[in-house]
């Protein structure tokens, strides 16, 4: 893949007594999305208003095209970059098709009046949007997830090879956030356009981006796929979360409730979720077993339960299991089981139900 931008020995901020990042080595190549995490506060948006030429780097070069862009013109820049700024744009009565039509002032001349051409590849973008239906509509009329999407339009007439997007899903409701962020992966596969953004939303910077640059005192802290950065505690400590926890797989944890458990779920096959944070949210401390460590309720159970009583993968619960789960009963008031039926694995679970 070919890298449209390059950074080298980066280091941003407002003054260059107090750099708010620096030393950054990282590139976005053809049709490759670059996610950038991290904490509030760590340097994710300065990072992108340098690459953008918001800010002058403190330090270190920034490569467009293989240039400089210190060497770059204006227009030259506006012709390979396109930035996506939430909330930043002001119309009078202009209309959504206007608004669009501005991507294209790079390329027109002093009068900045579009061609023919011009307004079908406008046009284009707000049927690749969709929203050819809102052409003729007031933009200030717009709700937040349709002036998102006619923002995008805008940034696809720039004809752009690197789009610059910093927190483009806020504000939104789930489902304007997945088309949102889709119509961005159609943009960088279907036209080859680099991306580099900033997302709050950890799921979804897992399933949209092909390679993440995890912000974190100042410096990238690790750069890698969505596989190597998603996986052990490392969220945790990138984030410091120290109220609750945070699992790859599960997302988001409150923090359990401590005390000894009074009530003992008897889940598995992810039955057991909904109960475990329904008993979290109510304050009441619970046990949990007998589960395989394996089953899709185990991380939930072992960041929400007092005690969680387990078994090895694929094995039969054992009757040492049993015992176990059978002393932690015997401390419980209630024992609620989510379990409809029983296999050869998990047969010995039964044997709690008439326990107590």
């Amino acid at each position: 893949m070919h890298p449209i931008l390059s950074a080298e020995s980066l280091t941003a901020g407002y003054r260059p007594s107090e750099p708010v990042i620096s030393d950054l080595h990282f590139s976005v190549s053809s049709g490759e999305i670059v996610t950038l995490i991290g904490a509030n506060g760590a340097g994710k948006s300065t990072l992108l208003k340098t690459i953008a030429k918001q800010l002058n780097p403190l330090g270190g070069t920034v490569l467009l095209g293989g240039k400089p862009e210190s060497e770059l013109r204006e227009a030259d820049i506006a012709k390979q970059l396109s930035l996506f700024l939430t909330g930043q744009i002001r119309t009078e009565l202009m209309t959504c098709r206007d608004v669009a039509a501005t991507g294209r002032y790079p390329y027109t001349g002093r009068l900045g009046i579009l061609s023919p051409a011009d307004w079908e590849k406008v046009d284009d973008a707000l049927r690749m949007t969709h929203t050819d239906s809102l052409a003729e509509r007031f933009f200030t009329e717009l709700s937040d997830g349709q002036r998102q999407r006619v923002l995008l339009a805008r940034a696809i007439c720039q004809e752009p090879k690197l789009l610059v997007l910093d927190e483009p899903t806020s504000y939104l409701d789930i489902r304007h956030k997945l088309e949102l962020l889709a119509l961005v992966r159609e943009l960088a596969k279907s036209r080859n356009t680099a991306v580099l953004m900033s997302l709050h939303e950890l799921d979804l910077a897992e399933r949209v981006s092909d390679r993440l640059i995890c912000v974190k005192d100042g410096a990238a802290d690790r750069i890698g796929t969505p596989e190597e950065i998603f996986r052990g505690d490392y969220i945790r400590q990138l984030y410091g979360i120290e109220c609750g926890s945070y699992d790859p797989l599960y997302g988001a944890e409150m923090e359990a409730p401590k005390g000894a458990p009074q009530v003992f779920v008897i889940g598995g096959g992810g039955t057991g979720i909904p109960v475990y944070r329904s008993l979290c949210r109510k304050g009441i401390p619970f046990a949990a077993g007998v589960l395989h460590e394996n089953d899709l309720d185990y991380p939930c159970a072992k960041a929400l339960a007092v005690q969680v009583i387990t078994e090895q993968p694929f094995e039969p619960v054992s009757e040492e299991a049993i015992r176990k789960a059978r002393s932690v009963i015997a401390q419980c008031r209630e024992v609620i089981c989510t379990v409809k039926q029983f296999g050869t694995m998990n047969a010995g679970n039964r044997k709690l139900l008439c326990y107590k």
